[in-house]
């Protein structure tokens, strides 16, 4: 079980884990080992989500998620499959718990009389200098 907040646990038959050959640091073991970890999170169907944080996971998952709606993340920053592991399962504790945010909602405001009088009076200022570099009419 991993725990991502208090009110969402993840099981780990959830998460499924691939290891694959990285590119990056290594040199010959590179060619050798698989050390990259290839994380696979089903979102659409994971019993320990609501539907509003599925909804705000998909959109933060971004290209990340596939059109089956599974999360892919791809770990190989690190030479050895433990820390890569642990980076790939760090990463999406923290794409989840940011999904968990339930954002603000945003409060319509209006500019202050002063600002909207500040403004008009700076665009009377600038459209005077913009005259000021026309040539003057001629009188014929």
């Amino acid at each position: 079980m991993i725990r991502v907040t208090d009110a969402i646990v993840l099981d780990e038959s959830e998460i499924e884990e691939h290891f694959i050959r990285a590119g990056g640091p290594g040199g010959q073991n590179v060619n050798k080992v698989a050390t990259a970890v290839q994380l696979r999170f089903d979102v659409r169907r994971s019993p320990s989500l609501t539907e509003a944080v599925r909804a705000r996971l998909a959109a933060l998952a971004g290209r990340r998620l596939t059109r089956d709606g599974i999360l892919v993340i791809t770990a190989q920053r690190h030479r050895t499959q433990e820390r890569n592991r642990s980076d790939a399962r760090a990463r999406l504790i923290d794409l989840v718990r940011r999904a968990a945010e339930i954002p603000l909602p945003r409060r319509p405001t209006r500019p202050t009389k002063g600002a909207r009088a500040r403004r008009l009076e700076r665009k009377t200022r600038r459209g005077r200098v913009k005259r000021l570099r026309q040539r003057p009419a001629s009188e014929e």
